[in-house]
Order: C-alpha cells, then sequence, then structure tokens
C-alpha cells in the first residue's frame, strides 16, 4: 500500500502533479470526482479535468460516501486518485454530516486500501482568519481533515507554483 497526499493552494499544480504520479504507476487508473456542477463555471471545471485525462482513465463521482468507495475499489493493483478532499469536506459541512466521523472513517479505508490512493486537498490554513462563521467551520473542518490524512498517508507533497516540495517522505 501507498498512500499519497498531495496539498497546495488554488491553481498551485497540486491536481496535476497528482495526475502525473497515477499515470506514472502501473495499473488502469480512476479519478474519484467529489465535485458536483451546479453551475456553469463547475461544469467546465469539471470539462476541463476530464480534458487533461487521457482514455486509460475511469472516473467515479462521490461527494460524500468517499470511505465506502475507496474500500470498494480495493485492490492490489488498484490506481486511485481522488480530487479533492477539500470539496467532500464542503459537501460534507453543507449536508450536516458527522465530520469527525467522516474523517475517521477515511482515515480506515486510507490504511486497508492495498493499491496506490493518492489525494489531494487544498491548504487552506495559510490565509486571514474569514469574516464569517461558516468559512471559519469550513476552514477548521478542512484543516482537521488534512491533518488526520497526513497523518494515515506513506508521503505528503506541498505542491507551490507547480513545484512538489515533499513534507513527509516515503519511508
Amino acid at each position: 500500500m501507498t498512500a499519497l497526499f498531495v496539498l497546495g493552494g488554488a491553481r498551485s499544480g497540486k491536481s496535476r502533479y497528482a495526475q502525473h504520479r497515477a499515470e506514472a504507476a502501473e495499473g488502469s487508473p480512476v479519478f474519484v470526482a467529489t465535485a458536483e456542477a451546479f453551475d456553469d463555471e463547475m461544469r467546465a471545471r469539471i470539462a476541463q479535468h476530464r480534458a487533461d485525462r487521457d482514455a486509460r482513465w475511469h472516473t467515479v463521482e462521490v461527494p460524500r460516501d468517499l470511505p465506502v468507495m475507496i474500500d470498494t475499489l480495493n485492490a492490489r493493483d488498484a490506481v486511485l486518485l481522488v480530487d479533492c478532499l477539500t470539496i467532500w469536506t464542503s459537501n460534507l459541512l453543507l449536508a450536516d454530516a458527522d465530520i469527525p466521523a467522516g474523517t475517521a472513517q477515511l482515515c480506515a479505508a486510507i490504511d486497508r486500501f492495498e493499491g496506490l490512493l493518492i489525494l489531494v486537498a487544498n491548504e487552506v490554513g495559510q490565509g486571514i482568519v474569514p469574516d464569517n462563521a461558516l468559512a471559519r467551520r469550513f476552514r477548521d473542518a478542512a484543516g482537521l481533515v488534512n491533518q488526520a490524512v497526513a497523518a494515515s498517508a506513506d508521503e505528503v507533497v506541498l505542491v507551490t507554483a507547480g513545484l512538489p516540495l515533499t513534507l513527509k517522505p516515503r519511508g
């Protein structure tokens, strides 16, 4: 098992880095998408992400039941790219779900995974303190999810300006 956690800010190159790592692995990669297209702008973003992947990719959409899907796709030769945990966290928050329980289930699924699992998330804690309660709840939840996943991951990479910086080397 190898779990790689890729963090970075918006447009940092984290998704591209994660995709290259998945494509370099043996096997047929599966893109696990957590976003839902509620407007034209998001539909365009999703379409662009799909266009960036070639025909070998299979895509599954999982807005909330991510731990279950990771378990369902678990296999020694599996290559999964989950993009992204930040949107998954916001989906749970907006559904008024139990985020700590969901995070614990996610980390347990990461620990059980036998193939290559790559998880992508935004680093949201380096900006200013948000001016409203919902944004602060989101930032706090995303930060706690990131901490838990980083602890479970075998390798953690921060991507800034397209450059990867290894925070936790595979060991």
